[in-house]
């Protein structure tokens, strides 16, 4: 482990970890430490450039509209170019919102205590006011499935930090909303109890995901958004931001994609979020 001293300089911390004393001990927690400092300070400098690139995508396209609208001579111009500030000001207020949102999400986690959280209430919660809030949202019908072991409903508390967990669903919900098709969308949404682990699965009806892009959904600012839909609607932090909460709880959010067994076509997507229990079965 080094230590940086000026720019780009570190020095080495010596290794006393064979020592079975205080000194051993003293030296396994400063390198720990050490360690752990890096990638922080590594994961802010990757989080700055990436924050940097994306707000300045909108942000070009801001200032060509307002450079070019005295030149408008039409009403009709000047009616677009007005459209195209407005979009990208609503744009880049989504991002920002969503980039403050990822940047304290750590720290928030960090200073607030967990708690039990009975995961079939938060569903339920969660699913019916998915269910009654319509308003510019694509109509979809939204099943719930709560397991049951020979007849009697397993445990399903898990620690953490209901608000975030509910992020996590909601996030899973409305990012399921936007590829299903106008008309049958379907969403089907499962809780289970396998082991250890709490189980949700998100279920929809869409287009599936390009397996190329499996894992590249889940990295910041990534969008692969469904035809349609208008470019700039999504910050594509929703995604990023539920798998950091999910390995914060120490659980996983991994996604794949459902195949029909006769056709060996893609009939849609399913997004497992998996979290230790808080109790036995």
């Amino acid at each position: 482990v080094r230590v940086r001293r000026g720019a780009k300089q570190r020095e080495e911390i010596p290794d006393f970890s064979y020592r079975q004393d205080e000194i051993g001990n003293l030296s396994i927690a400063v390198r720990d430490m050490t360690n752990a400092l890096y990638d922080r300070i590594d994961a802010i400098e990757s989080f700055a450039a990436d924050v940097s690139h994306e707000l300045k995508n909108p942000l070009t396209s801001l200032r060509s509209a307002v450079e070019t609208l005295p030149l408008a001579k039409s009403e009709a111009s000047k009616q677009k170019l007005t459209d195209i500030i407005f979009h990208d000001v609503r744009r880049l207020d989504r991002l920002i919102s969503d980039i403050s949102d990822a940047s304290r999400l750590d720290a928030e986690l960090a200073r607030t205590d967990s708690a039990p959280v009975g995961m079939d209430t938060l569903l339920g919660n969660l699913v019916d006011i998915s269910r009654q809030i319509r308003t510019g949202r694509k109509p979809v019908e939204i099943d719930l499935v709560i397991d049951a072991k020979g007849g009697q409903k397993p445990n399903y508390l898990v620690n953490g930090h209901d608000l975030r967990l509910g992020q996590i669903i909601t996030n899973l919900i409305e990012n399921a909303r936007s590829f299903v098709p106008e008309k049958g969308g379907r969403i089907a949404i499962r809780l289970a109890r396998v082991k250890d682990k709490v189980v949700v699965t998100v279920d929809d009806n869409g287009p599936g995901i390009q397996a190329e892009n499996i894992d590249r959904i889940f990295e910041r600012f990534y969008t692969d958004r469904p035809d349609g839909e208008s470019f700039g609607q999504n910050s594509g932090l929703g995604l990023s931001i539920s798998r950091q909460i999910a390995v914060a709880h120490g659980g996983s959010l991994q996604a794949e994609n459902l195949v029909d067994p006769q056709t060996e076509m893609l009939k849609g997507a399913r997004f497992t979020l998996s979290l230790p229990s808080g109790e036995e079965p």
